[in-house]
């Protein structure tokens, strides 16, 4: 499996529109909708089919409705390369209640997108009209940059004044996104603003000094590709081991990889379930709190700590572990492979956790192309 990356060197990319045509005209007619407007965005990922509803409110949104549930899409796809009968109709079950959560709130802004399991899976498009069919709901299969580039605008507000160089990592059920960017040249003040800007796409340019996109990659391993690929190997730790060994292989050829950068100025930023999951289990929370995860700063060594940790529980261990939760447990050690893996070949020993990603991110540039949020600092 050969990553995805841009065809030229560096991020010389071709602009990304912002939205598509429907969201387009979404934008035409928002100044005609009485009351405050809705927006949607919706995450058919290859584990999990996520769903927020928000309101714009000063430079940030208000949730107004959220939906969150694991549907294992892309079980079976490794072996098959196809999407699995009873998958889909989990999916679809799902997005039922997605649908009835839009017209309850009476929604007419939304992006509802798929993303790693559709775009490799054979039947995807049959897969679509079932949807379509079934639910009356469009879903968009969204392309590895537009996933990555979303991801990272949902970081904006934790990026550090201090941060010289940045690197986001996604981590999915079905790939990984990481995005390494050069702030240098902008202002301590606007670089967060200056990562928001990149809505418009990786080779933006806006007025005045801009973030500068070095290098991106989308890797086809997630938790769930990740794991599957090591399924057959008994062994707890050797299997961890394999999986960290073959997650930093097809990095191989990400440029930042082998550059010399000092730790001073340097920042990642960790947006996915692994990240947060470890986050949880660091603070010791038996049931998950957003507002004590959300900006959380690990090091290295409590990353390290926490997932020997889970290599001691062992499979069952791991089971009923309250920290994890059923629904992830058995993931959890393929997202800590990536997650370690990227702590341990970057120069940093700090990691910013993120509870926030794609669905953010589509919120963010809806809300950026209609012109609804404000000027003003990140809260």
């Amino acid at each position: 499996m050969t990553p995805v990356r841009p065809q030229e060197a560096g991020a010389n990319l071709a602009a990304i529109e912002a939205l598509p045509a429907a969201s387009r005209a979404d934008a035409s007619s928002a100044s005609q909708t009485s009351g405050p407007a809705l927006y949607a965005a919706l995450d058919l990922g290859t584990n999990s089919c996520r769903m927020l509803i928000a309101e714009p409110k000063g430079s940030q949104f208000t949730v107004i409705d959220s939906f969150s549930k694991s549907v294992q899409l892309g079980l079976g796809l490794e072996a098959s390369g196809r999407l699995g009968r009873a998958s889909m109709e989990r999916a679809v079950q799902a997005l039922r209640i997605c649908q009835r959560k839009l017209e309850k709130h009476g929604v007419t802004h939304k992006r509802l997108v798929a993303t790693e399991a559709c775009r490799r899976a054979r039947n995807a498009r049959d897969f679509i009209r079932q949807v379509r069919r079934e639910t009356g709901m469009g879903l968009e299969i969204i392309e590895p940059e537009e996933e990555a580039r979303l991801a990272v605008i949902s970081c904006a507000p934790l990026v550090s004044p201090r941060t010289e160089q940045l690197l986001v990592v996604d981590i999915g059920g079905g790939s990984t996104e990481l995005v390494w960017i050069d702030l240098s040249a902008v202002p301590a003040e606007e670089r967060p603003r200056s990562i928001m800007n990149l809505h418009l796409g990786f080779d933006a340019q806006g007025d005045g000094p801009a973030a500068r996109v070095v290098d991106w990659i989308s890797v086809p391993l997630g938790v769930a590709t990740l794991k599957d690929q090591f399924g057959d190997v008994q062994d707890d730790a050797a299997r961890f081991a394999l999986m960290s060994w073959f997650f930093e292989e097809n990095l191989a050829n990400f440029s930042p990889y082998n550059a010399e950068h000092p730790k001073e100025g340097f920042q990642i930023i960790g947006t996915s379930g692994t990240v947060t999951t470890v986050a949880a289990s660091f603070l010791g929370l038996r049931r998950y709190d957003r507002n004590k995860v959300d900006g959380l700063v690990m090091t290295s060594n409590q990353i390290d700590f926490v997932i020997r940790d889970y290599l001691a529980l062992g499979p069952e261990g791991r089971r009923t572990d309250p920290r994890i939760g059923r629904d992830r447990h058995s993931l959890i050690m393929s997202g800590a492979a990536i997650l370690q893996t990227l702590m341990r070949i970057w120069p940093t020993d700090r990691l910013s956790v993120a509870d926030r990603g794609l669905r953010e991110g589509l919120l963010y540039a809806q809300m950026s192309a209609h012109g609804v949020l404000e000027d003003g600092p990140f809260a």
